[in-house]
């Protein structure tokens, strides 16, 4: 598994939080991680929200369940 830190693109999906469970989820390229999260297991992050292209389209910050978090090839999201 790699390790969540700032430029690695991950996938949100319904495993990573309820808040994702009507859509599809989406890929986030993570600018940081809070790590002072008061819940075991989930974690703040903030990110870009990228599209099909890998083109940012949204700024985000999530709370995610860090076990439903999905990392995605860094060669289909180059920097």
């Amino acid at each position: 598994m790699s390790t969540l830190r700032a430029g690695v693109v991950v996938r949100l999906g319904a495993s990573a939080s309820p808040q994702f469970a009507s859509g599809r989820g989406f890929a986030l390229r993570v600018t940081k991680v809070d790590e002072r999260s008061s819940v075991d297991g989930w974690v703040w992050l903030s990110g870009y929200q990228l599209d099909r292209s890998g083109q940012a389209v949204e700024r985000r910050t999530v709370f995610v369940r860090l076990a439903g978090v999905v990392y995605l090839p860094a060669s289909k999201y180059p920097k």
